[in-house]
């Protein structure tokens, strides 16, 4: 008897420990399984720069295979010590208005329903971690915010000098933050939120915002952050930024395809399954601080596009990308992108219908993981199949800006493909030789 008991409470252990390891990571929702996200940046998105005026690009969006739109904060900027004239969107005056300046709250639930109606989801940007300096709450709750030795208000980075710090020490603030962050999902139906600078506001609030935010309408929720404890409770995708340099890195010719192999393999030992990592060859910060793609990645630009929307993860496009987006944008003051035609919106168009219609794409575990494919030139060339259900990618992509001739010698790739490119179908037997230009790629398809 006492042997058997030591063996049931052995599986009962085994089994507690399995059970919780399911429930300890967040699943994101089904819908997002092969979703595509999109930053929106009103202020540069229009002459207008409002709700009314971005919703005619809407059809354009939906058009290219966008899924979930990004806005970026969309509540009443500060005005004490505001940065350029018009100051930044990360510097929120009321966390439960919007800014006059996109228009009324009544546009942007028209905006919203309008999203919804043609498929796809909205996300705001909160900024849970500061805010302006005269932001209502100063009047109303001063003990909310972080105070130098002398009672004074201070920002949470000495650059970010337009902003003063959150004490989440006061859990009466995570009571007021968490009654805002519902109001957005109670009111405008929103789907989810991007959550600013996540890991510099305790995980512990994100989980109870998480839980409590779901008990109102399941939420998506993006983490600016890349720490793997983030997808424990509340968060579906964190930020793949080692991924983002390193394509940098790659481009710049610091880096060779090598480190992408060893890249997944700490992917892998580092987060789990079902979790999303959101893959970026540009953002607002990127863009206006670092460059533009073109400065960045030079004649890797196409390629890296490529790459990003291949790769396990969840690709993201800034404004302006799908029409080749070439200036840095101003962060402060109004500054136009320039809507023109360019090859890149077709690219992705094709990419992400792709990613739509062949679960070898799709996001997290819904997915297939990466399976490296020697090439003989592999520090040049980056090859690998994904796989999921029967349903193959096979990409081959020249990282270097010299001409590369490639030789497979593997028999998990044979098999009918469609070339997504040349739009041809074709036979690949596993043994077979290619030839790239500097900088180019290969997408195969085992559905067309």
């Amino acid at each position: 008897m006492k042997n058997k008991t030591i063996v049931i409470l052995l599986m009962i252990s085994i089994f507690g420990i399995k059970i919780f390891a399911q429930k300890s990571h967040v699943v994101p929702p089904k819908w997002s399984k092969n979703a595509v996200i999109y930053e929106v940046n009103l202020r540069q998105y229009t002459d207008e720069g409002t709700f009314n005026a971005f919703a005619e690009h809407l059809p354009r969006l939906k058009e290219m295979g966008i899924d979930i739109l990004w806005f970026m904060p969309i509540h009443p900027i500060g005005e004490k010590n505001r940065k350029g004239s018009l100051g930044s969107y990360y510097s929120v005056k009321d966390f439960k208005a919007v800014n006059p300046e996109h228009g009324t709250i009544e546009d942007f639930k028209s905006l919203v329903n309008q999203i919804h109606e043609l498929g796809m989801y909205v996300l705001i940007d909160w900024v849970a971690n500061h805010a302006a300096w005269d932001n209502v709450l100063v009047d109303t709750n001063p003990e909310f915010f972080t105070v130098d030795k002398n009672g004074n208000f201070i920002p949470p980075v000495p650059d970010w000098s337009d902003v003063i710090d959150f004490n989440y020490d006061n859990k009466e603030l995570w009571n007021y933050m968490k009654s805002a962050l519902k109001f957005w999902v109670e009111e405008c139906n929103i789907d989810g939120y991007r959550c600013d600078v996540a890991g510099m506001v305790p995980t512990e609030f994100w989980n109870e915002v998480r839980k409590e935010l779901d008990e109102i309408k399941p939420v998506f929720m993006l983490a600016e952050w890349e720490t793997p404890e983030m997808h424990e409770y509340a968060f579906d995708m964190t930020y793949a930024w080692d991924l983002h340099h390193l394509m940098n890195d790659i481009s710049q010719g610091t880096k060779s395809v090598e480190d992408l192999n060893k890249y997944w393999k700490k992917e892998r030992k580092n987060y789990p399954e079902e979790a999303y990592r959101m893959i970026f060859t540009s953002n607002h910060d990127e863009n206006s601080w670092n460059g533009t793609v073109f400065e960045r990645l030079g004649d890797a630009a196409e390629a890296m596009l490529v790459l990003s929307a291949t790769v396990e993860g969840m690709p993201l496009v800034y404004s302006g990308q799908e029409a080749g987006l070439d200036k840095r944008l101003e962060f402060f003051e109004k500054d136009l992108i320039e809507w023109k035609e360019h090859k890149f919106f077709d690219l992705y168009k094709k990419l992400f219908s792709l990613k739509k219609k062949n679960k070898a794409l799709w996001n997290g575990n819904f997915g297939g993981n990466i399976q490296k494919i020697k090439t003989g030139k592999d520090k040049s060339v980056y090859s690998f199949l994904r796989e999921k259900d029967g349903n193959k990618v096979f990409v081959i992509i020249n990282l270097s800006p010299t001409p590369q001739t490639i030789k497979l010698n593997n028999r998990d790739i044979s098999g009918g493909y469609y070339n997504l490119f040349s739009e041809e179908n074709i036979f690949i037997t596993g043994n077979d030789e290619f030839n790239l230009d500097a900088w180019t790629y290969k997408v195969f398809s085992s559905i067309q």
